[in-house]
């Protein structure tokens, strides 16, 4: 029972960070939202237009070859291939959203591998 409990304290916690994230990031045509999601196994980066509701570019883990490997690094050939994504999409520039995780770990490396890949936010 005291697991059980504990996540969800932990959930709770990351859902209110996200929330409060959230009101201050948004992301438009020009500059969209890069968001990362991040789950046991995988990591998910999308660049959401919030006004239109659409995902613009994204990328996963579960596109890469190379599932085996240091997570930071894999999560790195994330950031490098929305980044890529993006330039094909002709964005240049945008905003940072990292879903209530920390910035440490796989959620920096997606970000080091966008900025990388030519994304500037």
């Amino acid at each position: 029972m005291a697991i059980r409990k504990a996540h969800t304290v932990k959930t709770r916690r990351r859902q209110r960070v996200k929330r409060s994230v959230r009101k201050k990031v948004s992301g438009t045509a020009a500059r969209p939202r890069l968001t990362v999601f991040r789950s046991n196994r995988h990591i998910y980066a999308q660049l959401i237009d919030d006004v239109q509701g659409h995902t613009l570019a994204s990328a996963s883990s579960l596109e890469h070859l190379q599932e085996a490997g240091i997570p930071a690094a894999v999560s790195a050939q994330v950031g490098l291939r929305l980044a890529e994504r993006a330039k094909a999409a002709g964005i240049e520039a945008a905003v940072f959203d990292r879903n209530g995780y920390g910035f440490r770990g796989r959620v920096r490396s997606v970000a080091e591998g966008a900025r990388e890949g030519g994304l500037t936010f």
